[in-house]
């Protein structure tokens, strides 16, 4: 059997195969609430054969959303409809996960489709930050204090709570892209001189509270999930005043986030402030690879993988233990019972109705 269909076990969990359903943002909620639209959305990437699927970035404050239209688990009384959404996932086959996230200053955003940048006044909310330095197009952030922090810190642990009660196996803690928690790790970000700032251990703080919560409420036996941009692609060409968050940086702190609980490392890149990215097919599973091979956890690769041999290969070379999907999954939906034709593997299809794609 190909590699890329055979189950991984992450504590007590047993995922069906290494197809996974990266957290991708549709920005069609209604105050927080998911919808029809998401349940069929989530829902058929689990029927079309992915072993785990992952909801989009769900804000744990309202004020924690990228846009008013992301979704949130913020209140009991949305505990409900993601419950439809983790119903639907699992009977499909897959194991339904969520992603935890605060958007921090580059919270209050329009649409991708309306423009994105941040809304007009008014329109948004105040963000906030490690430090006042805007995220390009958007308003000065409020540096969080220490009270806020450990408010922030709380809110992550309440939403995991809610997303246990509604059936989520996983919990994703989403410290990348230059939101929140990305923004603390980045020195590009924080210019703080407390104990959240300056070296990488202070920077990191933040997000190792998290994980100390989150881990708290959530059970034993299921895993804990942790993205991060292994880089922010800031280099002495595009930048001169200040480095960004870099691969050895990622290493570090993948071994930090292992010693306090978390189960695998998401490797994404990028988002801390708009900078170039190298156009090769490898740009970024190939940190993922080295975080993987440096601090020895276990690593979910993602970004170009559309090819179910490449898939493969970053499995049976050891590059990752598990690809996660955007846009591939995004155009086809049973792109996971395909790959398992091809490398000939059996499709959930088959495996589940008795009959093939």
């Amino acid at each position: 059997m190909a590699e890329l269909f055979e189950p991984l076990q992450l504590r007590d969990l047993r995922i069906p195969n290494r197809v996974w359903m990266s957290p991708m943002c549709t920005y069609s909620a209604e105050d927080g609430f998911p919808s029809d639209f998401h349940l069929s959305h989530y829902a058929s990437r689990a029927a079309g054969g992915a072993g785990l699927v992952m909801i989009e970035a769900t804000g744990v404050r309202p004020e924690g959303r990228i846009t008013p239209w992301c979704l949130g688990l913020w209140s009991d009384e949305q505990i409900p409809a993601f419950r439809r959404l983790a119903d639907a996932i699992t009977a499909g086959g897959a194991v339904p996960a969520v992603q935890l996230a605060h958007a921090g200053r580059k919270a209050a955003s329009n649409r991708p489709w309306k423009g994105g940048g941040a809304l007009p006044p008014g329109d948004g909310w105040p963000v906030v930050g490690p430090s006042a330095q805007p995220f390009p197009g958007h308003p000065e952030p409020a540096p969080l204090d220490r009270e806020q922090i450990a408010g922030v810190v709380a809110s992550f642990a309440a939403a995991a709570r809610r997303a246990l009660r509604a059936g989520f196996q996983v919990a994703e803690i989403h410290a990348a892209h230059g939101y929140l928690l990305s923004s603390f790790l980045s020195p590009a970000s924080n210019h703080r001189d407390d104990e959240y700032g300056g070296s990488l251990a202070n920077r990191a703080r933040i997000v190792l509270e998290v994980i100390d919560a989150v881990r708290a409420v959530w059970p034993d036996e299921l895993p804990v999930f942790l993205r991060i941009s292994t880089t922010d692609w800031i280099t002495e060409d595009t930048r001169h005043d200040r480095r960004g968050w870099t691969v050895e940086d990622s290493v570090e702190l993948a071994r930090l986030a292992g010693e306090h609980g978390v189960d695998l490392i998401d490797a994404s890149s990028g988002g801390v402030e708009p900078a170039p990215v190298p156009d090769r097919r490898d740009y970024q599973t190939a940190l993922a690879a080295r975080v993987r091979d440096e601090a020895k956890v276990t690593v979910g690769a993602v970004g170009r993988i559309t090819e179910p041999g490449w898939a493969e290969e970053l499995l049976t070379t050891g590059q990752a233990d598990a690809v996660f999907l955007g846009r591939a999954l995004l155009r086809d939906p049973s792109w996971p019972n395909h790959a398992a034709v091809a490398l000939g593997a059996t499709p959930r299809f088959l495996e589940q109705y008795g009959y093939a794609v």
